[in-house]
């Protein structure tokens, strides 16, 4: 009869390779693989990707026609306009002084202004009680030649408060407030500020000064 073929039998010896190579390594695992990487922000201090500016439509003025062999015109390296500084408002120093010795403090801060290299034309002294004694004795002479003095402008100016408004703006403005009512120096006070045109000194009670600066300036 005939012969039956014996299924072959399949030994642990002829299976296929291992993971493990002859070798004896052991096989790398598998790394997933990366997506696409998102874009990297940019490092403090250095500027992102610039987009690219839109289009400029020129008309014929704008553009200019350069001759064959001739420079173009100069272009400057910066076009950056600065703009005007605005009128900034003149700065205050209070000098604490009794209504007796506004008009001595007052003096002493005209003798440091011209020491310190200000034209004495530049200084305007305004008092609120008494008259300074220089304006008392120019205005014995009358008050064309006292005011005939103010516009020559050469020289520091000694007012009353009631002539603030007629005396012109100086860049220093000194205030002696020795005396008067309180309403006669609540007047004059915005007056000299409003004439100051870099500084503004007043010599006097700083309650006094402060109440009335920070409610009329």
């Amino acid at each position: 009869m005939p012969l039956i073929p014996e299924e072959p039998q399949i030994h642990e010896s002829a299976q296929g390779p291992r993971a493990t190579p002859a070798s004896g390594r052991t096989a790398p695992t598998p790394r997933p693989v990366p997506g696409p990487r998102p874009a990297a922000p940019p490092r403090p201090g250095r500027p992102g990707p610039l987009r690219p500016a839109p289009p400029v439509q020129r008309t014929p003025h704008d553009v200019a026609v350069a001759k064959p062999g001739a420079p173009g015109p100069a272009v400057p390296a910066t076009a950056a306009v600065t703009p005007a500084p605005a009128s900034a408002a003149p700065q205050i120093q209070l000098i604490p002084a009794s209504a007796a010795g506004a008009l001595d403090a007052a003096e002493e801060a005209v003798d440091l202004l011209l020491e310190s290299g200000r034209a004495p034309g530049e200084v305007l002294v305004i008092t609120t009680g008494e008259h300074h004694p220089w304006a008392a004795h120019e205005l014995s002479f009358g008050e064309a030649a006292y005011w005939a003095q103010h516009d020559a402008g050469d020289d520091v100016f000694y007012a009353d408060a009631t002539a603030v408004s007629r005396a012109a703006s100086r860049p220093v403005v000194v205030v002696a407030v020795n005396g008067g009512s309180a309403a006669a120096v609540a007047e004059a006070l915005p007056l000299a500020h409003a004439r100051a045109g870099a500084l503004l000194i007043v010599c006097g009670d700083p309650q006094q000064i402060n109440s009335v600066l920070g409610a009329g300036v």
